[in-house]
């Protein structure tokens, strides 16, 4: 099963051209979130079986991706002295959090390491374990409201709920919000040692990607990818992250697939306050049914306008067969505008709702 992961995704968009000891305590102190995030052991000191599992699987994963056996030998053997005095042999099998430490701290070499190729391995190292994070709280967000339904009715038939405490719902909804609490701290965490290392990167939803702009990072960026963290936003996160990494990786069309994630989002919002007719052919109608008197006018209709020019400029220019005309092709100051403008339509359409 192929796996996205971040040294394949810029291969061939230069970072490192050096390797030196910044980058090596940004790799430690990143590989020091993981653990948080991660936890191997418990306070006792003992394996956690679930997540024991999990750094395995990151292993692995990582491991395939990079066509390697092994990040690093598990397997020790060696002998020592019993109480007898005899050489007796030992051997046996490091933990799976051993070997990918191993990996992500490994002396690197100017003679046999590339720096760009060493650090992006083991960034995406630090990428997946943080989206396997990612991932688990938004399938625990997405069953949260379930959940809260079946514990106020045990709260309800509870001798407890007599008494004045915490019901159970609330518990539950106390302790959603201290993960994904600590999960943004930890997030967080990885984009300032980003930023004090002077790596133009950041992680949003569990992909790290390039970021060159402090204040579009600010302004735009940070607040549009929380706010399609939502399960609901799903098909603009993966669109727009296609755009990006098209973008950042100078492959055809990143402005496309911007336009797609702005469709996808007026189409959500269309859907859902309920003006979706079914006989929308395009964009455009979704606009409409914004714009619409009717619907109480979720857009004013100079913004309507707007929209639509948009998507007549962008997305049908590029998406579009130029016949015997010369292939649209867009430079990279517009590509970026694409990209920023269709991010910062959605984030005020989703505020909207």
């Amino acid at each position: 099963m192929l796996t996205d992961i971040f040294a394949y995704r810029y291969l061939n968009f230069p970072i490192w051209q050096t390797f030196s000891e910044i980058d090596q305590r940004l790799l430690n102190q990143l590989f020091g979130v993981v653990k948080e995030v991660i936890p191997y052991y418990d306070s006792n000191g003992n394996p956690i079986e679930l997540n024991k599992e999990k750094w395995k699987n990151l292993h692995n994963t990582l491991s395939r991706e990079l066509g390697v056996d092994e990040l690093s030998s598990r397997y020790y053997s060696f002998t020592k002295k019993n109480h007898l005095g005899q050489s007796v042999p030992v051997n046996g099998f490091f933990g799976w959090d051993y070997a990918c430490e191993k990996f992500i701290k490994s002396n690197f070499s100017s003679e046999l390491n590339d720096p760009d190729r060493f650090v992006k391995e083991r960034l995406s190292f630090i990428e997946l374990a943080m989206r396997i994070r990612y991932e688990e709280l938004g399938a625990a967000n997405a069953s949260l409201p379930q959940s809260i339904s079946e514990m106020k009715i045990r709260d309800a038939t509870s001798r407890s709920s007599m008494w004045k405490v915490d019901s159970r719902a609330d518990r539950l909804i106390a302790l959603n919000q201290t993960l994904n609490d600590t999960y943004a701290a930890q997030v967080e965490e990885v984009n300032e040692r980003f930023r004090r290392a002077k790596a133009p990167l950041t992680l949003h939803n569990g992909f790290i990607q390039i970021s060159a702009d402090g204040v579009i990072e600010k302004n735009i960026a940070k607040p549009f990818w929380s706010i399609v963290s939502d399960p609901l936003w799903r098909n603009v996160d993966i669109d727009i992250k296609e755009a990006l990494d098209r973008r950042d990786s100078n492959h055809k069309d990143p402005a496309l697939f911007a336009a797609k994630a702005l469709e996808s989002a007026i189409k959500i919002v269309s859907d859902q306050k309920g003006w979706t007719l079914g006989n929308e052919k395009g964009a455009a109608n979704y606009i409409d049914n914004l714009v619409s008197k009717h619907n109480g006018r979720y857009i004013d209709p100079w913004e309507a306008e707007i929209l639509k020019d948009y998507f007549r400029k962008v997305r049908n220019t590029l998406g579009h067969g130029p016949g015997s005309e010369p292939m649209p092709i867009l430079s990279i100051p517009q590509t970026d505008w694409a990209i920023e403008t269709a991010m910062s339509w959605i984030r005020t359409l989703v505020r909207r709702l």
